[in-house]
């Protein structure tokens, strides 16, 4: 696990706060930037599981 995944998930955290607290007060604004931090967690998430999978295959190469 790498800084991608910790920051994705701090992301997809944060989102689900703005996002609930958004739709309780009837801010569309904040529901908003809610769902789109989520989003942006998820890319990262993403990302995090692309690198993962490249150092692997490097290391596999590199054992060989």
């Amino acid at each position: 696990m790498d800084k991608e995944h910790v920051k994705g998930a701090v992301d997809k955290a944060k989102g689900a706060v703005k996002d609930a607290a958004g739709g309780l007060t009837g801010d569309a604004k904040l529901q908003a930037e809610g769902k789109l931090d989520k989003a942006k967690g998820s890319v990262r998430q993403g990302v995090g599981d692309a690198k993962d999978a490249a150092r692997d295959a490097k290391n596999k190469l590199d054992d060989s």
